[in-house]
């Protein structure tokens, strides 16, 4: 029999549209596997439906809070419907990136330094940038698809930055901004997880933003990267440590930059799009796995649960 398969999409967070195509693909690739994909556009009043619709399984294509942070896996855990990707704690480790990076720390992994500071704190924006120095990025850091970061280059700039990023929450994360090579590790993977071909990015603005990251034409995946092969190595082992110590689950892409000959992880997507411009459905054709069959597997490894 096939499986009926809720497709969880749209959502509350500032990334519904981004999620509103990622679950159209999914639905697409589902259904041409011989699926029944079922759409969610997901709201509050999502309980109720997914109860009436009796899935077998959900397919989350959700991203940003209330999706991708572990609320929809616990309020799933609760009513006992397997679903694809990492589990609560992962999922709400990998979103907040403060405490991803406290972790990324701990583990002795890199990534760049940084400080923690509060929207109503005196002095905090002055104290991150004499202990950082300039150029700065500031990030709201439960937010995803850049959303809430900016690149500070002058310290008249900074405090409005802080006020911007305030928008999403208390809490800002600001980090020594680190110039080089961006580059994305896709893995794959429950128990024993792959590290997928790593893919550098370009955009044509020189910074890869919400903009750059959605609008077809605007950037470049260039795979393989044009760094040398002890480089990738070391990135590659960076993610799948990074992707092992968080717990994750199914999929995620690790982030990196690389200056010189160093990588830095930058954050950890534990629900990567998958729109047609996105990332890890690239990683996964240049390592001979066509989106359905990405979409297949991720069902398959949700059902090892």
């Amino acid at each position: 029999m096939s499986l009926r398969i809720g497709v969880l999409m749209g959502g509350l967070s500032a990334e519904r549209e981004v999620s509103l195509r990622s679950g159209r693909a999914v639905c697409e690739a589902l259904e041409s596997k011989g699926y029944e994909a079922v759409p969610i556009d997901v709201d509050r009043e999502m309980i109720g439906r997914l109860r009436e619709l009796r899935i077998d399984l959900a397919f989350i294509a959700l991203h940003g809070p209330y999706g991708e942070d572990g609320t929809v896996q616990g309020l799933l855990e609760m009513l006992g419907i397997p679903y694809t990707g990492s589990g609560v704690l992962a999922s709400a480790t990998a979103m907040d990136k403060i405490a991803t990076k406290k972790l990324l720390a701990f583990d002795g992994l890199p990534t760049p330094a940084f400080r923690v500071i509060y929207a109503r704190e005196r002095g905090g924006a002055a104290g991150a940038l004499a202990e950082l120095g300039l150029p700065l990025v500031v990030k709201a850091p439960t937010q995803g698809s850049s959303i809430g970061v900016y690149i500070v280059e002058r310290e008249e700039e900074l405090q409005a930055r802080v006020d911007a990023a305030a928008v999403f929450g208390p809490r800002i994360l600001v980090e020594q901004f680190i110039p080089g090579t961006e580059l994305t590790a896709a893995v794959l993977g429950n128990t024993k997880p792959v590290v997928l071909p790593l893919i550098e990015i370009t955009s044509i603005t020189g910074k890869y933003d919400y903009e750059s990251k959605y609008t077809p034409g605007m950037s470049d995946h260039i795979i393989p990267p044009r760094v040398s092969r002890a480089v990738q190595d070391a990135v590659s082992g960076y993610a799948l440590r990074a992707y092992q110590s968080l717990g994750c689950r199914g999929f995620a892409r690790v982030d990196f930059m690389v200056r010189s000959t160093e990588p830095y992880i930058l954050e950890i997507n534990t629900i990567p799009g998958l729109t047609d411009v996105s990332l890890f459905p690239d990683a996964a054709r240049a390592a001979g796995l066509e989106f359905p069959e990405l979409i297949e597997k991720l069902v398959q490894m949700a059902l090892e649960k």
